[in-house]
């Protein structure tokens, strides 16, 4: 039981801390939005400076279909019988609704995908995609972050030894390599030659297990490098500090001061980084599901540029950049978690 007066107190502080936390979030999602709109508008332009609608009805078409009836027709039927941005003939509010901008764009903001320019929907492509994409990079996220902190916590415990000399060289290397080669040569090693996962394919339910394994293991393998020698050089930094003096002069063992103390303070700078690959967590990896044949998200973005589907790209890069905000947002509010000394203005 409290007293009235220490109820009142800590009622009062909740809402004092809990009132600017909401009007910071509010004015976060506020600035987004024009964003968000900034990012469609160069998208769409971007897009139809390479391809007219025309052009996207030929390649649709086929050559021996093309015809400029039959590349009308399949104009209206997809909405882009339309001006691209500004509709001059019409009046009003009508010069701007009626545009394929915003019939195309615009309406992701209801969140409305429409279809793509094959007749599929998009929304539930996306759907059913999400599952494999998430399958490989929720593991490869995971195990990467844990793995890449861990070692660097382990050069930084030797440093100045030739265990951290030969660390950092190893990590110099692996960030030397390109990506590209660690899955082509993933998949000829241990799918090809030891037979020991198929080499290519997906599967629902927990046959998909055996399909994982190596894009995963592959993915954390290829970010090691960049990734422990960013972390090493955010924990030699905390060891510098007063607050590091002042536990070993309390008696604290080094592992006691790193794995406790440093690990902690550094917290900030791991979540900046880690929130740049949030995005990838749903999109998926370009590269990894091309490969390895698995149907996500990232394989589908590239069929789509491939096809140049436009309505299929501006979906993937308006998630994307919804779900960037949204890890900034998390991020600045995970740092009050992590520091209390933080403050979001």
């Amino acid at each position: 039981m409290c007293s009235t007066t220490a109820c009142a107190s800590s009622s009062l502080g909740g809402s004092v801390y809990f009132a600017p936390m909401l009007a910071y979030i509010i004015r976060r999602l506020l600035y987004a939005m024009p964003i968000l709109l900034g990012v469609n508008l160069i998208t769409f332009v971007l897009f139809f400076v390479v391809n007219s609608p025309d052009d996207m009805a030929r390649m649709q078409l086929g050559v021996k279909r093309v015809t400029p009836e039959a590349i009308q027709k399949w104009k209206a039927e997809r909405g882009y019988d339309q001006p691209l941005i500004w509709n001059a003939a019409a009046t009003g509010t009508a010069q701007v609704t009626q545009t394929v901008f915003f019939n195309k764009s615009m309406r992701m903001f209801a969140g409305d995908f429409g279809r793509a320019d094959d007749g599929r929907d998009i929304a539930s492509e996306i759907k059913n995609r999400a599952g494999p994409s998430l399958a490989i990079a929720l593991p490869t996220f995971i195990l990467g972050l844990g793995v890449a902190i861990a070692f660097a916590l382990l050069l930084v415990f030797f440093r100045a030894t030739r265990l951290d000399f030969f660390g950092v060289v190893l990590c110099v290397a692996m960030m030397s390599v390109s990506g590209l080669f660690y899955i082509i040569g993933g998949q000829w090693l241990v799918a090809k030659v030891w037979h020991w996962v198929p080499i290519s394919g997906y599967a629902t339910g927990l046959t998909a297990a055996k399909f994982l394994v190596l894009p995963v293991l592959i993915g954390v393998i290829a970010g090691l490098g960049a990734s422990a020698r960013w972390y090493r050089t955010i924990f030699l930094e905390e060891i510098t500090r007063d607050y590091v003096r002042t536990a070993r002069a309390k008696g604290a063992s080094d592992a006691v001061v790193l794995f406790r103390h440093v690990l902690r303070n550094a917290m900030i700078p791991i979540l900046t980084g880690v929130v740049a690959v949030i995005p990838t967590l749903f999109m998926g990896s370009l590269l990894v599901e091309s490969f390895f044949g698995i149907p996500g998200l990232g394989s589908y973005t590239i069929e789509a540029i491939n096809a140049q589907d436009f309505s299929v790209v501006r979906a993937m890069v308006f998630i994307g950049s919804v779900l960037y905000i949204l890890g900034l947002l998390a991020t600045d509010i995970s740092y009050t978690l992590a520091d209390p000394r933080v403050r979001l203005q």
